[in-house]
């Protein structure tokens, strides 16, 4: 991923949690059941952390474009966003809670995406 890729998506990404917090803050209060709210608030939650995270390593690509692991680690850390978040977001607007089994998947790949940064930064 590049630099430029990377700010890009986190931009956006961050658009989004933006109004997907707003949404479930308002247009879903009352809507969702109590333990679909937390849910959402999880998604939202994770969303906004990981959508910085990818803003970071955007601006670390920046600096040092030829870092090896970085892009690694925003491609693993924009996967992982949309499958744990994403299932998420759709388990609490549908109700299907067999969603939830793809949310580990997505916690695995923000772990491994985090782990992906620690190595390219600690390997000068």
């Amino acid at each position: 991923m590049t630099a430029r890729l990377a700010l890009t998506l986190s931009s956006l990404l961050l658009f989004v949690a933006v109004g997907t917090g707003a949404f479930g803050a308002h247009a879903l209060k009352g809507r969702l059941d109590a333990d679909l709210q937390t849910v959402w608030q999880t998604a939202v939650q994770y969303h906004f952390w990981h959508a910085l995270g990818l803003l970071a390593v955007g601006v670390l690509l920046r600096l040092e474009p030829g870092r090896r692991g970085l892009a690694a680690a925003a491609w693993l850390l924009l996967l992982g966003l949309v499958l744990f978040s994403g299932s998420l977001y759709l388990m609490a607007l549908s109700g299907w809670r067999l969603l939830g089994a793809v949310t580990p998947v997505g916690g695995v790949a923000l772990l491994a995406g985090w782990a992906a940064l620690a190595w390219a930064v600690a390997r000068r």
